[in-house]
């Protein structure tokens, strides 16, 4: 286990849990893993699925989400392949041909695959070592993002009695872990529940008033970061999209109103570093895998305490600080009151007035939020002060000032343009710079990348450029030692990594 960690993932040691749960599934064992996003889920099925002899089928919800992780096997050295509708009919005949001959170790498919006329037949044909249900919570009515297509995996026990299966979600109550077990009909599972505590995160509520100044003056934290700012609807995500490209900033917007091919191509570009800031409603980020996202915003009051959890969770995957914040107005509310009252169903109406009213609470805490969120997922947190929220510490007041005079110039000389480095951004300055090798060894990764056609967090996180920058590896053995290293991109990229190196 040891040996594959490092030489596939680059990792000398296992997050917690993450040993204990493998070792279930070598043993054949059902289980239900909860672990915050960012966490290291995927880990628990792609490990053992290397180790196993045949192939593991792994449920996925989103296209995106499967190709961003079938992308980062495949940099690991991992042979991956996936069947979804993106893929033309020889292509996935290929795949299918491929896992047949025993080449493939992992197949990722969408839930609506297993009711298509033959697919049954297809897994027949396989030796199946494990099942993994991957945002299992989709499968629960009482989760916040049930998926009808999720209940067609209710035949997967009594198709394939003897596999074993893994449920995993980053967001469950006890209710909805309940009905995972039940839906899926798990065998004596154990149920292995991490702890939702996000210690690198921070969290804060902000009144919801001149907001593009609020958000400007946030931004002055982020030059050239990833950034996710959620909205209420399409028509709040395409203004503030293009306010803040008038600014200078590298926006792009992800709502259903836009094409599939639209959607597609500005996702793609988030990713790959070729925009910063995804403005976006809910309908963006689901399984999404990069890890860089330094700031999380709500625009608008989100439908559910799981959803906010859920989407904050999206910032700071690599470990790295990073900070998610609320712009809260009870405006908000009313408009998902319209929507709630023109709910067909009576439950559902009641289920979703009691998950905004938990929002709303959230909203206007006087204790700590971080304690607040792990209460709602039934975990006690002991600490007096996190040290990481508004309630908790008192935060530096946002600088706007400068902001007006900007906005007020901009009105009169609608033509004139500016960079998101101009001096209006002067809110809060970071008090760790990068360096200069940081920057020149992040130039590298985006060149290799491009060259390869992978988002540049699959060549190296920037937790590894930072270790790199500070640790300075000259060598093979020293370049290993780095986080996320594994013999695969030693090969790969150790050479040009460590030449940028000895040059510095």
């Amino acid at each position: 286990m040891q040996t594959i960690l490092k030489k596939h993932f680059g990792y000398d040691e296992f997050r917690p849990l993450q040993k204990e749960i493998i070792e279930r599934v070598l043993l054949g064992k059902d289980c239900v893993v909860l672990m915050p996003t960012g966490g290291g889920k995927s880990l628990c099925f792609q490990l053992p699925a290397i180790m196993m002899d045949g192939v593991t089928i792994v449920v996925s919800p989103l296209i995106s989400l499967m190709k961003d992780q079938v992308d980062a096997l495949h940099t690991n050295g991992v042979s991956v392949g996936l069947i979804n509708s993106s893929l033309t009919r020889d292509e996935i005949f290929d795949v299918m041909n491929r896992a047949r001959t025993g080449e493939l170790k992992i197949i990722y498919v969408a839930p609506e695959r297993f009711a298509v006329h033959g697919f049954e037949n297809f897994l027949n044909t396989l030796k199946i070592s494990l099942i993994a249900i991957d945002e299992a919570h989709c499968i629960s009515e009482w989760g916040h993002d049930f998926r009808p297509d999720y209940r067609n995996l209710k035949q997967l026990r009594s198709k394939f009695p003897t596999t074993p299966l893994i449920a995993l979600t980053a967001t469950a109550t006890e209710k909805v872990r309940e009905d995972i077990v039940k839906q899926l009909e798990l065998k004596e599972p154990e149920v292995f529940i991490s702890s939702f505590n996000r210690p690198n995160l921070s969290y804060e509520v902000l009144p919801k008033k001149e907001t593009l100044k609020s958000i400007l003056a946030i931004l002055s934290d982020c030059k050239d970061e990833s950034v996710i700012i959620y909205c209420f609807s399409r028509k709040d995500t395409e203004k503030l999209v293009s306010d803040l490209k008038k600014y200078g900033f590298k926006a792009g917007a992800y709502h259903a109103g836009l094409t599939p091919q639209q959607r597609k191509e500005n996702q793609e570009k988030f990713i790959c570093d070729k925009i910063n800031i995804m403005v976006a409603t809910i309908a963006f980020g689901m399984g999404i895998d990069k890890p860089d996202v330094r700031l999380v915003i709500h625009h608008s009051l989100p439908k559910s305490v799981e959803g906010y959890y859920q989407e904050t969770g999206r910032a700071g995957r690599d470990g790295l600080p990073a900070r998610c914040v609320l712009f809260f107005s009870y405006a908000d509310k009313f408009k998902h009151d319209w929507f709630i009252n023109n709910m067909p169903d009576e439950v559902e109406q009641t289920k979703a007035i009691e998950k905004l009213n938990h929002v709303l609470q959230y909203g206007e805490l006087n204790g700590c939020r971080r304690k607040f969120l792990l209460r709602y997922f039934d975990e006690d947190y002991k600490e007096t002060n996190c040290g990481k929220c508004d309630r908790c510490v008192a935060p530096t007041p946002l600088d706007t000032s400068n902001v007006n005079l900007i906005l007020k110039t901009r009105k009169q000389n609608p033509t004139r343009s500016l960079s998101p480095l101009s001096s209006f951004l002067s809110g809060r300055k970071k008090n760790n710079q990068p360096s200069t090798l940081f920057e020149k060894l992040r130039e590298l990764r985006m060149q290799e990348a491009q060259r390869l056609g992978v988002p540049p967090y699959m060549i190296f996180g920037d937790k590894a450029l930072h270790e790199m920058a500070k640790y300075l590896p000259k060598t093979p053995k020293q370049f290993l030692e780095i986080n996320g290293v594994g013999s695969k991109k030693l090969t790969q990229f150790g050479k040009i990594f460590m030449s940028i190196i000895r040059s510095h």
